[in-house]
């Protein structure tokens, strides 16, 4: 295999047989091919783009770059979901324990937070002693012994992904369908899965801000999924105001804790959280169809089960053994906790979602460089959902800052982001559709 003309060739938008992929995703790994070549690769990717069978043997090969589980021992149906990322999107939180309740194993490889997108690791970081990167022991025992572990991904589990998605980082190909689908895809079959649901984010505060473009994504990761043995399925969700009504870290953790205990019903989460939990369900095999799956889903809630097995999986990876009885003994509280308050009276008819993530963000709650450290503490609670009227001087949320110059700075930040008009405006639904 010679580098140079895996390049030519995808340059020329001729078709790369499973063999070549396979051997220059062995050279990225071993660092046998270099970073220049490996940008140029991307950026040849890029322009021209891959076949279904190219990117299901560029999957498979960054799969096998590492160590691949396997649960041929579990005693369950071994299942997944992955989010594409958004503001306010705890969902993982509580759907692993929904679905575990249900008979599901779910070792759940999430990430952190990725520009104005919040990261599952760092809010399960805002519990104290919660280990994010156990070791397999640990993973396999915890998925055995309560039925699901989020977790991080680890260094033996897709390390070509690693490498490539850093290049494609400062070279400009990050926005590749066929590099996003290999790289979520990689790292997810690296897991050991037998199925895989999506939720795919589509609007302005998601990465994939048009319909066409999430519904591109969607399509190529359900298709290269399936193609690569793994029984997947995507639902394309909205993000045009914040998923929950918390935006943060600590702040999302009790969001979900609430959740849990059931104080989160009828909202814009329920509805996503349910539809991934029925979806995991049937395409695990385990329920024969949606509407079944949702209401064994909601008595997994409603019975408490699902806050039992939250509770199981934080004390198995090393968290205080009385989370759920009393969290916010154990989430620190920022020091300034303030409403923000309407300027005006109307309803709340439009949101930048984005701008909400990046004021979070600049609160201290993400990450301008890879290196930079996170104050779990801020972020906002009691986001009001589009179609809220409010009076002048109402709350519209409540921001929790570290200072009053970052609460005051914060605080700007967020009401720039929603548009407070006189008609009550037209509310679109929360799933928008359904691939597979």
């Amino acid at each position: 295999m010679i580098p140079q003309e895996i390049i030519r060739r995808k340059r020329d938008g001729q078709p790369l047989a499973a063999d070549d992929i396979a051997g220059f995703i062995k050279g990225l790994t071993s660092e046998t091919i270099s970073e220049g070549q490996v940008a140029a690769f991307a950026m040849a990717v890029f322009f021209q783009g891959m076949s279904r069978e190219e990117v299901i043997a560029l999957t498979l090969a960054m799969r096998d770059s590492g160590d691949v589980l396997s649960w041929a021992d579990a005693g369950r149906p071994v299942a997944d979901k992955h989010s594409t990322g958004g503001v306010g999107d705890n969902v993982s939180l509580m759907l692993a324990p929904i679905v575990a309740a249900c008979g599901l194993a779910v070792p759940m490889i999430s990430g952190r937070g990725l520009g104005h997108t919040g990261g599952t690791l760092d809010k399960l970081q805002s519990i104290p002693g919660y280990n994010v990167m156990p070791g397999e022991a640990d993973l396999r025992r915890t998925v055995k012994d309560v039925g699901c572990a989020i977790i991080g991904q680890t260094g033996d589990l897709a390390p070509a992904d690693k490498r490539l998605y850093a290049i494609r980082d400062v070279t400009a190909t990050v926005e590749s369908i066929p590099l996003i689908t290999a790289s979520i895809l990689s790292k997810k079959l690296a897991a050991g899965l037998e199925s895989l649901v999506l939720d795919v984010k589509c609007g302005n505060g998601a990465f994939m801000a048009s319909r066409e473009a999430a519904e591109a994504l969607a399509r190529s990761l359900v298709e290269v999924a399936n193609g690569a043995g793994v029984k997947t399925a995507a639902l394309l969700t909205d993000m045009n105001e914040p998923l929950a009504d918390a935006a943060g870290n600590a702040v999302e953790v009790a969001n979900a804790v609430a959740f849990l205990k059931g104080e989160k019903a009828d909202t814009r989460l329920d509805t996503v959280t349910f539809a991934l939990a029925a979806e995991m369900l049937v395409q695990a095999g385990a329920v024969s169809d949606r509407k079944s799956a949702e209401t064994e889903a909601r008595k997994a809630l409603e019975s408490g089960a699902a806050a039992e097995i939250f509770a199981r999986m934080v004390r198995a990876l090393g968290g205080p053994v009385d989370f759920m009885d009393k969290p916010d003994a154990y989430l620190v509280a920022a020091p300034v906790i303030r409403p923000v308050l309407a300027p005006q009276a109307g309803y709340l008819a439009a949101c930048e979602t984005r701008d909400v993530g990046i004021a979070v963000l600049e609160l201290g709650g993400g990450r301008k460089r890879p290196q930079d450290g996170i104050d779990h503490r801020v972020g906002f609670t009691d986001l009001k959902p589009l179609g809220t009227h409010l009076e002048k001087g109402e709350p519209l949320a409540v921001i929790h800052a570290a200072d009053e110059a970052s609460a005051d700075a914060g605080t700007a930040r967020l009401l720039a982001a929603y548009r407070i008009g006189e008609a009550a405006p037209e509310i679109g639904p929360a799933i928008l559709t359904h691939i597979a």
